[in-house]
């Protein structure tokens, strides 16, 4: 027995599960853990006499739920059962169909032994021959993601293997989600509250093509990728109605003063403001959620600059290529989406940080 198996609480929700349940709480129990939650996630009373037979080995806690709500809403209920009745404990969440070797949980939890103050994450090598397809590709698109949207260099975003010091669980019950798409959105929290994560790589074990897995990849991606760009629906909205203003503001101005002067300058700063506001508050109270009390001064700096480069890149293609309203809305809609990368990486890294 490790020096931190009673120290640690083993969670693993399972929903209809098979004999494979078993093996993982005998493995569990012959490595040293003495508490291990299963939670029963709907199964009914098919699936109950196996539960009622795992229950059996020692320091095995079965919480059922009467219908089946979701992973992750299994994972809130356990997390709830520690927080009441072991609040000291840290956690692993382990998958219950035998995908997670012994040896890569207890990696696991040695090197959250190590860093107390890390979310550790099981990696699998999705490189490997034997990964089904659709969690190969389904891994390279969230991870690319990840990536952009969110600046995490994550390996393996779908892990169920994940290790969470125990001060952390009172922030994994406020996470939103019910499903598969909870997972996710705890990545996405971590990354928004700054609590650091480290991976260990563990063994790809992929069972009779994953096929006791309940994660259906077209139903469960949608809901992930809805939640991830959630973050860019905002900007999308806000340079529309930007370009919008933009095109009736250079209409009435050409009108008005047929001489090119600062006709393209006043129209991006009309359209600019009016979006801008928009987006702020959009951006503020539903898509970063953070932000200090400088925020609207750091978010209006990164305006004006944006501004500044928007006009000069259009005014300087206007001047190379000659063109009426639509061609110069249509090099404002390149330049604004060039910048728009740009903006997204700064508004999420410096304007709504959290404090």
């Amino acid at each position: 027995m490790t020096q931190f198996t009673d120290k640690i609480s083993v969670i693993v929700p399972s929903y209809q599960p098979d004999e494979k349940l078993m093996e993982v709480v005998r493995g569990l129990v012959e490595s040293g853990f003495q508490d291990i939650i299963l939670v029963d996630d709907g199964g009914g009373v098919t699936y109950a006499p196996l539960f009622e037979r795992a229950a059996l080995f020692p320091g095995v806690t079965v919480l059922t739920h009467p219908e089946n709500r979701g992973k992750g809403c299994a994972l809130k209920t356990a997390f709830a059962y520690c927080l009441r009745e072991r609040p000291d404990c840290s956690v692993v969440t382990v998958d219950g169909d035998n995908q997670h070797h012994v040896k890569d949980i207890l990696a696991c939890c040695e090197k959250l032994w190590e860093k107390p103050d890390c979310v550790i994450l099981g990696a699998r090598d999705f490189s490997k021959r034997e990964v089904p397809l659709r969690s190969r590709f389904g891994n390279v698109i969230t991870k690319g993601v990840f990536r952009f949207a969110c600046g995490m260099r994550i390996t393996d975003t779908q892990t169920g293997l994940r290790a969470i010091p125990a001060r952390y669980l009172e922030v994994m019950m406020e996470i939103e989600g019910s499903r598969y798409e909870y997972e996710t959105n705890m990545l996405l929290e971590m990354k928004a509250r700054r609590i650091p994560f480290e991976e260990v790589p563990i063994r790809t074990i992929y069972l009779e093509e994953n096929e006791s897995s309940h994660f259906n990849p077209l139903r469960d991606s949608l809901r992930i990728y809805r939640t991830i760009f959630a973050f860019a629906a905002s900007s999308v909205a806000s340079s529309l109605i930007d370009l919008l203003l933009f095109y009736l503001g250079i209409r009435l101005l050409t009108y008005a003063m047929p001489e090119e002067g600062w006709n393209i300058a006043i129209a991006t700063a009309a359209a600019r403001i009016c979006s801008s506001l928009f987006n702020y508050n959009i951006n503020r109270r539903k898509v970063f959620r953070g932000g200090g009390r400088n925020s609207i001064l750091k978010y209006y700096m990164l305006c004006v600059l944006q501004f500044g480069a928007s006009a000069g890149f259009v005014s300087l293609l206007a001047f190379l290529f000659p063109a009426g309203s639509l061609g110069k809305t249509l090099f404002k809609a390149l330049v604004d989406g060039l910048l728009f990368l740009l903006s997204y990486q700064i508004q999420r890294e410096w304007v709504f940080r959290r404090e």
